[in-house]
């Protein structure tokens, strides 16, 4: 592996070479970095982040109101801890990356402005060769790496997900997505309206109440909500008492996930039970007569989708307080001035916002290819939702549907630096996953349950993910409380592990790639 760590100025004519690229300055690439150079020191590196700061969706974000749908003790580091409230605000979160990157010395290897635009697997020399856009200096650069560490996130950053319904053309007023807010809008005496009813929708409308004269969420489908105070009565007893904040936080850490694990569990074995209480809940912080049976009843088990937390009840308080309204029902067509609803409702509006959620960033859209042959993810079979058959040196990090993303991320970190460590005392060259004969003729699925978890923007991109088959090496668990213990445990040495050792090897193992992607497919 190479071992110049010293020269991370872009700009060379010859491609600048790295022993680990780390694709994403956003929570999962921060994270990695920070492990991995604890981890394994003597391995150079680079960041590659495409926007001009860190953070990825939350510099992006910049809707009123925007916050964590997850607790900051759990959706914040293992190694670094959160002393606020549990659900976090943009800036805060921002900050808190930003005190991340400080903390482990990080900002001389992001390369902020460098958008990779081509991934090629390189037989011959064992690495990676990457085509770089530096917005920047307006040009390209060739990049190296030995390792392809994926951290870029799940977003397609340049475009929300927006339906297209009948005379969006027609409508005279603003139709604005929230990943796109303009900066300056004046809502003052306006009648908005948030398309939605998500974790998006739900943290907008209670921000938008007192900036316009009347605010309306209008929902095709109702979500579940949880509502309560933005604070844990155990952190704070535990502040009070003065306790180291690192112990704090791994409390925490552990409080939280043995609770999601306990209402995954209810979700399971008590839907009903569950359904109730969390309907009961909201229809408690409504007033007396609100319809919650058509508002806040959704048709689907809880969590099938995210239950959306509502922090110190705010979107209820806007709707009791009658600043902010709710209307279910599907659009039949725009018009000049407002939406005209399928019942014969309409719903007058000077501002439309599509709080309808986004398009997913598959591998962020790279085009990847090994010895110029292009690569199709949705022909590979994943190994445990990080590497995948057929790709050799390359790790993903996607994170728990229904836990924060960073239990997994930091799962995943340990996973990568072990293996990174274990190629470097044995002479590997790479690595990657392969079928084993016990394997061959497994049935191969959708890269999840969907029938556990099934959010929009994963169904419309199911058919250009990798596969899962019937065994949990080759799955993408959703469960925690398994990965944390599997996941450390993985024995490197397992035939599932296909290395690759001198050059004269790397033709082999590259027939090797492309007849495990023709099996997976």
């Amino acid at each position: 592996m190479v071992s110049d760590r010293q020269n991370i100025a872009a700009g060379t004519q010859q491609p600048e070479k790295f022993d680990v690229i780390i694709v994403g300055a956003g929570i999962s690439g921060i994270g990695s970095a920070t492990l991995l150079r604890k981890h394994c020191p003597d391995l150079s590196f680079a960041i590659l982040e495409a926007l001009e700061g860190h953070g990825g969706t939350w510099l992006i974000h910049k809707y009123p109101g925007t916050r964590s749908d997850s607790d900051l003790f759990t959706f914040g580091y293992g190694f670094k801890p959160w002393t606020g409230q549990p659900i976090a605000s943009r800036d805060q979160i921002l900050d808190y990356l930003g005190d991340a990157i400080a903390d482990a010395g990080l900002g001389p290897f992001i390369r902020y402005g460098h958008s990779v635009t081509s991934a090629n697997w390189s037989n011959e020399t064992a690495s990676w060769q990457l085509t770089v856009e530096r917005k920047g200096a307006d040009d390209v650069v060739q990049m190296e790496a030995s390792f392809l560490w994926m951290c870029q996130g799940y977003y397609r950053h340049e475009k929300g997900y927006t339906p297209q319904w009948p005379g969006m053309d027609r409508f005279k007023g603003q139709i604005i997505h929230p990943q796109h807010w303009p900066e300056g809008l004046d809502l003052a005496g306006k009648n908005v309206t948030v398309i939605g009813s998500g974790a998006t929708a739900a943290t907008l409308i209670p921000a938008l109440a007192d900036r316009c004269a009347h605010v309306t969420m209008l929902q095709r489908t109702p979500t579940y909500f949880a509502a309560g105070r933005n604070a844990d009565a155990l952190a704070e007893e535990l502040r009070r008492l003065d306790v180291d904040p690192a112990w704090i936080h791994e409390i925490m850490r552990r409080k939280v996930v043995r609770d999601r694990a306990d209402l995954l569990d209810r979700a399971q074995s008590s839907p009903d039970k569950l359904k109730a209480m969390l309907i009961g809940g909201v229809q408690a912080l409504l007033p007396a007569g609100f319809d919650v049976e058509r508002h806040f009843t959704p048709p689907y088990r809880p969590l099938q989708q995210r239950v959306a937390f509502v922090p110190d009840g705010d979107l209820f308080k806007a709707i009791s307080a009658g600043k902010a309204s709710v209307v279910t029902d599907t659009i039949s067509t725009f018009d000049d001035t407002g939406i005209v609803l399928d019942s014969g409702e309409r719903i007058d509006a000077d501002v439309v916002i599509t709080a309808t959620g986004f398009d997913m960033a598959v591998m962020g859209e790279i085009p990847f290819s090994i010895d110029g042959a292009s690569v199709n993810f949705a022909q590979t079979v994943t190994y445990r939702g990080i590497m995948f058959t057929g790709i050799p040196n390359m790790a993903w990090v996607y994170g728990y549907g229904h836990y924060s993303w960073t239990l997994r991320a930091d799962l995943v970190a340990g996973f990568v630096c072990r293996l990174l460590d274990h190629m470097h005392k044995s002479g590997a060259s790479s690595v990657m996953p392969v079928l084993r004969p016990e394997d061959q003729g497994m049935e191969l699925k959708p890269w999840v349950d969907t029938d556990y978890l099934n959010p929009g923007y994963l169904l419309r991109s199911l058919d250009r993910l990798p596969r899962r088959g019937d065994t949990p090496e080759w799955q993408h668990s959703q469960d925690y409380f398994y990965e944390s213990q599997a996941i450390p445990a993985i024995d490197l040495t397992d035939p599932v592990f296909a290395y690759n050792y001198r050059p004269v090897q790397r033709e082999a193992a590259g027939m090797g790639h492309h007849e495990t992607m023709r099996k997976a497919g």
